[in-house]
């Protein structure tokens, strides 16, 4: 019985400790809850579900895109300007954790290359919304085999 209790114990103060050290480095505690803008950001990238892919679609088309257009086209729409590459949207807005990833953060992927190659954008319950070279505009299940596998950073712009 002592023994439970010393490990309750031990379990509440390692959980505040680390509580604790998250925020004081700056992490969230936990993911934010979806807001009105980025409901409406995944319901207007939504509308483009099919668009076929077109690697170095022009900014602004709406005929065809690829993964940084679509993610540049479907911000800009909510007011947020983006860079037009996916390496250059990698550096916008702030650094989160996959654990704490919120509905419109921008999900950065290791597709072939060297670096970051792909971006998608989240769209909750382990959801992208993003410009597959395959599918076109499409979700999918970023916790598949081969997404978790190229999975590399997010970021939070919104």
């Amino acid at each position: 019985m002592k023994s439970n209790i010393a490990t309750k114990i031990m379990l509440a103060c390692g959980l505040t400790v680390t509580g604790l050290f998250g925020s004081l480095i700056g992490l969230p505690a936990k993911a934010d809850a979806a807001t009105p803008e980025s409901l409406n950001l995944i319901a207007s990238g939504k509308d483009f579900i099919g668009t076929p892919y077109k690697f170095g679609a022009p900014a602004g088309v709406t005929y065809a895109f690829d993964c940084s257009s679509f993610v540049q086209y479907v911000f800009q729409q909510q007011g947020v300007d983006l860079p037009r590459t996916s390496v250059s949207q990698s550096y916008a807005g702030e650094k989160v954790d996959k654990a704490y990833l919120s509905m419109g953060d921008l999900t950065f992927f290791k597709t072939g290359g060297s670096g970051i190659s792909h971006v998608a954008i989240y769209a909750g319950d382990g959801k992208i919304l993003h410009a597959s070279s395959s599918k076109g505009v499409t979700l999918s299940n970023m916790n598949s085999s081969y997404w978790k596998k190229a999975y590399v950073t997010a970021r939070r712009v919104l």
